[in-house]
């Protein structure tokens, strides 16, 4: 086994068994973690985020928003190489995931998470930004866009969920109380199965387990019951709000990078075997979404995932370079 590889399954075998707080206090983010506080829904919350200066002359800011089954760390590749590129890099992590709260009420809408985003933005002095946003972090990027297209310079689109509304094509709804009791089923294993049949074709390496383990770290949490709940809760907000109505309004340059190989949708599981083979068919769903946004640019990443800046970060950051250059 390569040296490197072996190193990433010892340290994900020496973190077996270790539970996570619900604030993920004990693991390790690659760039030191500020705390933004915002009252939000009738209570005072914390946005947790990383701010990354960049290296030489400013070039801009770009905002790097994550998926749903990830945090702002999975970023730490792409937020180095933007640096050195010039840019100021802002990772947050959305109020119920990675190190920022999670409350025991909160009514998600992507909408509230870009109005909580933009505040962040606000604070911090940025008034305009480069939005980058995959899987559900791309729904979101999409809600930023719309609703504040005069602080976006450009939106890029990484393998977004959304590009599909699963209502219409028949995926059953689910409350936020199956949603809850699903998690409940989460097993290392089967987040590893998953991860590997939905994310990566297939396939494995053993960088990947990583991801794996921290999220599996948190389902041994004494506080796991709220994790769990928003968790829910997000489902339910992806399922109930899809984005992919209203690409057309889009007024911003956009790029989309679809790794080929994804066939990810939300609920593909419920849903009857034959509407299961419609679903998640992202060459298809991104050569449509390209049309229907003006001023896009799309670029096709042959045999890459759901996931393509963790799977093949030289093949995903090339198109990112040449998109934002333009800019």
């Amino acid at each position: 086994m390569h040296k490197l590889a072996f190193l990433f399954v010892l340290i994900a075998a020496m973190q077996i068994g270790r539970a996570a707080d619900l604030r993920l206090e004990d693991v390790p983010y690659p760039f030191p973690v500020k705390t933004y506080k915002l009252s939000t829904q009738q209570q005072d919350l914390e946005m947790s985020y990383m701010d990354v200066a960049p290296s030489g002359q400013s070039r801009g800011t770009i905002l790097l928003l994550h998926g749903k089954n990830f945090n702002g760390a999975y970023w730490e590749e792409t937020a180095n190489a933007l640096s050195a590129q010039g840019y100021r890099v802002i990772i947050p992590d959305q109020i119920g995931f990675g190190k920022s709260s999670k409350p025991n009420r909160y009514q998600y809408s992507f909408h509230q998470l870009a109005q909580n985003t933009h505040s962040l933005l606000t604070n911090l002095n940025v008034s305009e930004v480069h939005i980058l946003g995959h899987s559900m972090g791309g729904m979101l990027a999409i809600r930023m866009a719309l609703l504040y297209p005069e602080s976006t310079k450009s939106l890029t689109l990484v393998n977004p969920i959304g590009l599909e509304d699963w209502q219409m094509k028949g995926v059953p709804y689910q409350t936020p109380d199956q949603w809850y009791q699903q998690e409940f089923k989460q097993t290392a294993e089967k987040i590893r199965t998953y991860q590997k049949e939905n994310y990566y074709h297939g396939e494995w390496n053993p960088h990947y387990e990583r991801w794996v383990e921290q999220a599996a770290a948190t389902l041994r949490s004494p506080n796991y019951s709220t994790i769990a709940w928003n968790q829910a809760l997000a489902y339910e907000m992806i399922y109930t709000q899809p984005v992919c109505h209203e690409f057309s309004r889009i007024k911003v340059p956009t790029l989309l990078i679809i790794g080929q190989k994804d066939r990810t949708a939300i609920g593909a599981n419920l849903a009857s075997a034959d509407v299961r083979q419609t679903l998640g068919d992202y060459p298809k769903l991104g050569r449509a979404t390209a049309l229907k946004i003006p001023n896009s640019t799309l670029a096709e990443l042959e045999g890459i995932g759901h996931v393509p800046h963790i799977e093949n970060f030289g093949r995903f950051i090339e198109p990112l370079k040449t998109f934002l250059a333009s800019k």
